[in-house]
């Protein structure tokens, strides 16, 4: 999938932890793929007349899809540790994410915008913002409080990163959504929600809070750490992953949680509403398995992907309600009356509509 530097069990590779089991499907009908035949479509956008736009992050492609099933690569960035994770789109412009791993080992992410006419423009540099910033660097993971010095001396520091740490430097542009105020960015590296502007430094919106686990003795040793964690907190990042802005004007953003999302440490994904104006929050759900994105209808329902339980979920009293089972799904969008799912992503990934 990509790499979001999230503490111990690091996710580097979604499909190894699609070990959470599926469930009958829901209630809610899904439909034929509207589209199929792409590499990793973990974004995409859907135009006014349904045509679509699809981030095809494992051959780092961004793709124009019309209604006749007709195709157009319109932006390719080929070479190892290139993708195109996140896109939106408005009048006369397609925003998009580009990541790229550097020598540094960090990945280095920019928000761009495409017109029409085909011409491709920077909006925002996101990974010198991070070196500039570092909005992250308040919160502190791994273990909190702090181990004991015995303990900290058996953690597998080489393998699973400091016992305690701050915020890194590191960015992974996995969502955008355009709104009049400017384009917001969910950034699964920096674990922060931004605002970008062409012309303007971007702007911290909000900084999602560390995720905390008190380890068993079970997880500790099904993830091959020394046994003297047990009943230890581990403060895991929050990884957010898709940003959508609703009626309400309020963003709705969903969160994988750090770490792995098997059975060894369980679904710990979350849908969170944040405030634009100050960046408080509300978590409105959690549990979810891969919560990879999230869609808001206009009459302010909420509804979130989980990739690695194979469900769409609708966010109901504070519980994900399972009403559709497909296979990986991760892209989740409202638009003419359905939703939008892209499904199926690790192989012949396929975009579908529900009917709800």
């Amino acid at each position: 999938m990509h790499k979001l530097r999230a503490g111990f069990g690091a996710l580097a590779g979604a499909a190894a932890l699609a070990a959470v089991g599926v469930a009958p499907a829901g209630a809610a009908t899904v439909s034929a793929p509207v589209a199929q035949g792409f590499a990793g479509p973990l974004q995409f956008a859907v135009g006014a007349e349904g045509n679509l736009v699809v981030a095809q992050n494992f051959s780092a492609t961004l793709t124009a899809v019309n209604d006749n099933t007709s195709r157009k690569d319109l932006v390719s960035r080929p070479g190892e540790g290139s993708e195109i994770a996140a896109v939106d789109v408005t009048d006369g412009y397609i925003v998009f994410g580009a990541n790229k791993g550097t020598e540094q080992g960090v990945t280095s992410s920019t928000i761009e915008r495409r017109r029409d006419g085909g011409g491709v423009q920077q909006v925002a540099d996101l990974l010198q913002f991070e070196r500039n910033n570092n909005p992250d660097s308040r919160n502190t993971y791994g273990f909190q409080p702090p181990l004991a010095p015995s303990c900290a001396k058996q953690w597998p520091t080489q393998q699973a990163g400091p016992p305690t740490y701050r915020g890194v430097i590191d960015t992974h542009a996995y969502s955008v959504n355009v709104t009049h105020a400017g384009y917001y960015v969910g950034d699964a590296a920096a674990n922060d929600i931004l605002l970008v502007n062409p012309g303007h430094a971007p702007r911290v919106v909000t900084v999602l809070p560390p995720q905390p686990l008190k380890l068993t003795a079970q997880q500790a040793q099904a993830n091959h750490l020394p046994a003297c964690v047990a009943g230890h907190t581990y403060n895991f990042e929050p990884v957010p992953t898709d940003v959508e802005m609703g009626n309400d004007g309020y963003l709705y953003v969903s969160t994988l949680p750090g770490g792995p999302e098997g059975p060894s440490l369980g679904a710990r994904g979350s849908v969170y509403k944040v405030n634009p104006s100050n960046g408080t929050m509300q978590r409105l759900a959690t549990g979810l398995a891969g919560a990879t994105n999230v869609a808001v209808t206009p009459t302010g329902q909420v509804y979130a992907t989980e990739l690695f339980g194979g469900y769409v979920d609708h966010i109901v009293n504070g519980r994900a309600v399972h009403i559709a089972n497909v296979k990986d799904p991760a892209g989740l969008e409202y638009a003419k009356g359905k939703l939008w799912v892209s499904w199926n992503v690790f192989d012949n990934g396929k975009i579908s509509t529900i009917s709800i």
